[in-house]
């Protein structure tokens, strides 16, 4: 049988069948069906997963290999095969089929292809799997159905939005589903359930399009936080570089740092100002950003920018865009008691090691 990747929620409250193939043009809905059918399994005690890469060379003799073998730690499993081709030639065809035929037991198929062509839905493999289980098909959305996908998502975290909010939303994202799938998320960060001002969403939307990593300074030290929510989220959906973004935070808490230092040990909150190098609209901003933030946080900051660092590098484990956004959300939470307000040329605390 054949559903489309938006029925599969409903289709899997149903229960699991013995093999799934997901395939089609549609990048975001395949990763998502798959990832859906993967976490019904793990819930329905599908503990061990087996992933196999179709790539050239590949030994199909493999797949039965897995397929008949036990586990001595998980009695459910699931073999995860991935045909990034679409195309699994003669040994895969005849693999294919032998494996439609013949499904292993306690074992749950997992198969993710591209999209294919008519020519390859025709093709005796593809029908053996689709008779043998469900293929859920991951179609592009097409812009006459995008107001609609996206009014249902926005549903899905309790948000409503009228027809010309969906239109707008359509007009700015037309084409790209993956950067609807992002504004959908960042306004469930950015507003609470219920309707969405249109004025609001327009106004979130339109920012992403200035953002550049060297205002990121700025606004941490204005300590806008919703602003530096969509403005990651922004940097984030174009592509840019985790060291740079990291650099820019990591060079305003290094600023801050010197500046309480030095005033620390006697100079003028001027005079700290310029040897941070510390220019424009910032000499403003930083003094009045030092009054809610203590050395125990700025030292915290600096650690934990080194652990992202680790992150980025593959040292340690961790969304890096995650722990990105935590960081500068820290800078931008006052202290417990904090620091009082009414500096006048000086910064009280101490920098240390």
């Amino acid at each position: 049988m054949r559903i489309d990747s938006e029925q599969l929620a409903h289709h899997l409250t149903r229960g699991l069948k013995s093999l799934y193939v997901v395939f089609g043009e549609e990048l975001l809905l395949a990763l998502e069906a798959a990832d859906r059918i993967r976490a019904a399994a793990l819930e329905q005690g599908y503990d061990e997963r087996r992933v196999l890469f179709v790539e050239s060379g590949f030994d199909w003799g493999e797949v039965a290999m897995v397929g008949n073998s036990l586990s001595l730690f998980a009695p459910r499993r699931v073999l995860d095969l991935r045909i990034a081709s679409g195309k699994p030639g003669k040994d895969g065809s005849e693999a294919l089929q032998r494996l439609a035929g013949s499904l292993p037991e306690d074992t749950i198929v997992l198969i993710t292809l591209p999209g294919l062509d008519r020519q390859q839905l025709a093709s005796r493999w593809f029908d053996a799997l689709e008779r043998a289980g469900v293929a859920v098909h991951a179609a592009a959305v097409k812009r006459e159905q995008l107001a609609q996908w996206l009014s249902g998502r926005l549903a899905q975290q309790d948000q409503r939005a009228d027809v010309e909010t969906l239109e707008f939303l359509v007009s700015r994202v037309e084409g790209n589903l993956m950067a609807a799938y992002q504004e959908v998320k960042k306004l469930a960060l950015l507003f609470p359930a219920g309707t969405l001002p249109f004025e609001e969403v327009r106004d979130a939307v339109l920012d992403v399009a200035r953002y550049n990593v060297f205002e990121i300074g700025a606004t941490l030290l204005k300590g806008e936080r919703a602003h530096f929510v969509r403005m990651l989220d922004g940097l984030c959906g174009e592509g840019a570089a985790p060291p740079l973004v990291l650099w820019a935070i990591a060079e305003e808490v290094r600023a801050m740092a010197r500046v309480k230092a030095a005033v620390d040990a006697g100079q003028t909150l001027a005079q700290a100002l310029r040897e941070a190098r510390v220019w424009g609209a910032r000499q403003e901003l930083m003094p009045r950003t030092l009054q809610r933030l203590t050395t125990i946080q700025l030292v915290a900051s600096l650690r934990r920018a080194a652990e992202v660092d680790r992150m980025i590098k593959g040292l340690a484990d961790g969304d890096v865009w995650d722990a990105l956004l935590q960081l500068g959300l820290s800078l931008m939470t006052p202290a417990q008691g904090g620091i009082p307000p009414g500096i006048r040329g000086k910064i009280p605390g101490t920098i240390r090691g």
